[in-house]
This record gives structure tokens, C-alpha cells and sequence, in this order.
């Protein structure tokens, strides 16, 4: 299974009626059944193979206290069988038709998918719909998949000194909004779970009127949701849990975090609290964040590659991050590992060096420009997978920003001006928001150099 917080972005067309159903249509189609299950809709004939999506609005960040890590644990159980279909049948059955199938969890959702041939789009909705409703969880199963759970936490993040890091920097950054959790979940949690907890979990939030069902490719949009209410269209509306707000108590200066583990090279993050656009007040000021992380890392091109890498050579890597397609405030964060010889500190100082001076000084309009183009080219190459399309429309439906973001979203970057790069630097980037973690590496033996020279980092 993957864990994925941060998913890609690119230009979808408006909305249309499902009676404007030309064969050159390739408009998002959105129906909402009255059980509440929305779908969506978006043909794209340019090949005869069709991506199928079920997204759930649950992820990490809805979890409480002592059942952290229950979403993702609830993932893998979905593959564990129902009445029809037993364990390990539904990707047999997937595989037999020639398509792929799998699953992540992140802080805000959960999804399910499976790409395969156009005319086999019914056998998918077949297996999600039963698994929608009539799940078995059986202790004996569930028994065995935490073990499963677990060993993958021990890999990618308890051998992992950069994913360790990165946990517990989210940890400190975070002092009541609820991504302070991993979607792994803690250890001592995930020890604790049974399988009512997931019994429990499933039935709350495991509903039509809590999924979105999303497909893109080669189909007609009426026939896709002839087939969804065929399938889901039965099922009945759940009594779902009333969310209450989550607002981040004012920073009272910086947050200081150090972790010492096993690894070859330090590691820095430097982090600071930043609005989504969920909870931004002047949603412009998200896309001049959005626009400033490209500035800083977009490219070989971008400041921290030509000056810290190329330039200064103080780092291996270092890059920075902006998710502003979260249901909660989130971070703007640096990371980055120091080149033999440099300190994190040193390194540190070197990224806000680089802060400063998009503070102090606006950016070329030159620059402006080429970013913007940059992304302009990189969101509409990323039509060419209708995976990816699945994934845009998914995404912000299950945080409630609604598709047609996707519509507009090119045109807030383009409008983004110098002056409000500068002036989201001034008031964001600041050492009053400011979370710095470090990596200070223990010395490692043979065995643990291996294993984590062979485990891969994954976001979360």
C-alpha cells in the first residue's frame, strides 16, 4: 500500500450536462446519487483504457487519540474479502482482466483504484461496491495485517533516520491540528488496535454519501453512471460525525526539535505555518505561496538549486514543499542534507539567506514569468495520464475545495505578482512560525548501513 500526502495538479475543462453527451466531450460530468455518492465523470478517448476511483473523506487527520494509523490499517483490511469475494480474490480478479489496482491513505482521505481496459469498468465497480458495504474484518485476517502494518512502519519510518526526522518534525509543528499524527499511526497505537476498532472505523465512515467516485477515460458519461447507481445506488446514506474545527493556537516563537539516530549524513527541516486554501483568509495569498515555493525549488533553474547546490555547494539535496490543497493550516518547509563539512546549521542559515532576499528585494518579473511558465508546461503534460486527471478531481473533493478549482487554478498562479511573493515571504516566513528540526547522526554498523541505504522514503 502507498501513503500519499501530496498529489499533482493540471487544467481540466468546465462542467457540462450529462445531455451534451458528444463523442468529443471531455468535460468533468458530476451526478450526485441520493444516497449522496458524487460522481465524476471525465472521457478521454485518446486510448480504450479507463481509471476507476473511490475516494473516502476520512485520513489521518480525523483520527483520535489512541487510534492513530486506524485509516490505514482499515486500507490494507479492504483487500482481506467479503462474502463473494475472499481474500486476495479481488486483485486476482483485477490482474485477470489486465489491470492494476491499489490504494493510499493520506491525512485527509483514503482511495481505492484500478486502471484496466475501458469495457471492463464494470467488474471494478462490481468488487468496490461490495467492499463498500460488506466487508468480513475477521479477527484472523485482521491479526495478520497488522503485523503487516507494522513491519512497514518499523521500514519506512523506525530504520528510516529521514522519514524519523520528518515524523517527529510534524510532530512539534503541529501543536493541535491533527496532521501532527503519522498516517502510519504510532506504534503503540497500532499495537493496541483491534479489530472492532476497524469493525467500528468502517461502519462510521464507510458510506455512499462519504465517497466520491471518480473516472476518467474512454467511456460514455451516462452508461458510468447507469453503472454506479446499478452498483452503489442502493446502499444507504450514513449518520456521518460532525467535524469540529481545528485551528492552530498562535505560535508563542520558534520550535527547536533534535533527533538522534543511526544514519550516515545529517538531515534539516525547516518549517513554517502557513494557510491552506481551506482555511486562508485571502486565497490569494495561498497562490503567492504557491507561486514562491516554484520560485525556490521549481527546477534546475530555481534559487535553491543554483545557489545552494550548484552554486554555494552546500548541499546533496535540498528542496522546498507547499501543499495548498489541504483541509487544514499547513507547513511551508525546507529539507535538505548538508554536503561533508557543512552543519545544518550552516545549512540552515543558507536557506534563509534565500528567504530574506525574495523579503527584501522583488523578484525579476523575468523570473516571475519563466515560473509561471514552468508550471503552466508541467500541469498540462500531466493531462496526458488520465490516472493523474482521476487523482486532480478526487483530491479536491474529498477536502472539500470541489473540482472545479481545477478550471481556475492556472489563472491564479499566472496572476501572482512580485509584490505578493514578497509580501507573503514578510509575513509567513518568519521565526515566529518557525518549527527546525535535525537529524544528528549516531554512529551505524554494517548491517543497519544497508537497510537504510535500501528504504525508500515516502511522504506522508
Amino acid at each position: 500500500m502507498r501513503l500519499i500526502t501530496t498529489l499533482l495538479f493540471g487544467i481540466l475543462f468546465a462542467t457540462a450536462s450529462l445531455a451534451a453527451n458528444d463523442s468529443n466531450d471531455s468535460s468533468v460530468h458530476e451526478v450526485v446519487l441520493e444516497n449522496g455518492m458524487k460522481v465524476l465523470v471525465k472521457p478521454d478517448r485518446r486510448a480504450p483504457i479507463v481509471t476507476s476511483q473511490v475516494w473516502y473523506r476520512v485520513g489521518s487527520s480525523h483520527e483520535p487519540p489512541g487510534l492513530t494509523g486506524i485509516s490505514h490499517a482499515l486500507e490494507h483490511m479492504m483487500f482481506k474479502g467479503t462474502e463473494s469475494v475472499p481474500a486476495g480474490e479481488f486483485s486476482r480478479i483485477i490482474a485477470s482482466h489486465g489491470g492494476e489496482q491499489n490504494a493510499f491513505t493520506g491525512v485527509d482521505y483514503t482511495a481505492y483504484y484500478q486502471t484496466l481496459a475501458a469495457d471492463r469498468l464494470e467488474i471494478s465497480l462490481r468488487l468496490e461496491a461490495d467492499r463498500m458495504r460488506n466487508l468480513l474484518l475477521s479477527e484472523e485476517e485482521f491479526l495478520k495485517e497488522i503485523e503487516v502494518v507494522k513491519e512497514e512502519r518499523r521500514l519506512r519510518t523506525e530504520d528510516n533516520p529521514n522519514s524519523l526526522t520528518a515524523e517527529r518534525f510534524r510532530a512539534v509543528a503541529y501543536a493541535h491540528n491533527s496532521y501532527r499524527q503519522p498516517v502510519i499511526g504510532w506504534m503503540s497505537d497500532l499495537e493496541a488496535m483491534t479489530v472492532e476498532d476497524l469493525r467500528s472505523w468502517y461502519r462510521t465512515w464507510y458510506a455512499p454519501n462519504n465517497a466520491i467516485l471518480v473516472v476518467v477515460g474512454d467511456v460514455d458519461p451516462a452508461q458510468v453512471v447507469s453503472l454506479a447507481q446499478r452498483y452503489f445506488g442502493d446502499f444507504a446514506a450514513a449518520s456521518l460525525p460532525s467535524l469540529k474545527p481545528l485551528q492552530e493556537p498562535p505560535r508563542l516563537g520558534k520550535s527547536t526539535t533534535r533527533v538522534a539516530a543511526p544514519a550516515q549524513q545529517p538531515y534539516l527541516i525547516v518549517g513554517f505555518d502557513v494557510p491552506s486554501l481551506s482555511t486562508a483568509e485571502d486565497a490569494q495569498e495561498v497562490w503567492a505561496l504557491d507561486l514562491l515555493s516554484s520560485i525556490l525549488d521549481g527546477g534546475s533553474s530555481a534559487r535553491l538549486s543554483r545557489e545552494l547546490l550548484r552554486g554555494q555547494q552546500l548541499a546533496v539535496s535540498v528542496g522546498a514543499s507547499y501543499n495548498p490543497f489541504a483541509r487544514l493550516s499547513t507547513q511551508f518547509s525546507f529539507s535538505g542534507v548538508p554536503v561533508a563539512g557543512v552543519t545544518p546549521a550552516q545549512l540552515k542559515a543558507a536557506v534563509l539567506e534565500q528567504v530574506a532576499r525574495l523579503q527584501q528585494e522583488l523578484a525579476d518579473p523575468a523570473e516571475i514569468a519563466r515560473v509561471q511558465t514552468q508550471v503552466v508546461a508541467s500541469k498540462v503534460y500531466e493531462l496526458d495520464s488520465v490516472f493523474s486527471q482521476a487523482l486532480q478531481l478526487g483530491l479536491l473533493e474529498s477536502i472539500g475545495l470541489g473540482w472545479p478549482l481545477l478550471d481556475s487554478y492556472l489563472d491564479h498562479l499566472k496572476a501572482v505578482t512580485a509584490e505578493q511573493v514578497r509580501e507573503v515571504a514578510k509575513k509567513y516566513l518568519v521565526e515566529e512560525r518557525m518549527t527546525v528540526a535535525i537529524l544528528d547522526p549516531l554512529p551505524m554498523d554494517e548491517g543497519q548501513s544497508r537497510a537504510a541505504q535500501g528504504v525508500d522514503v515516502h511522504a506522508r
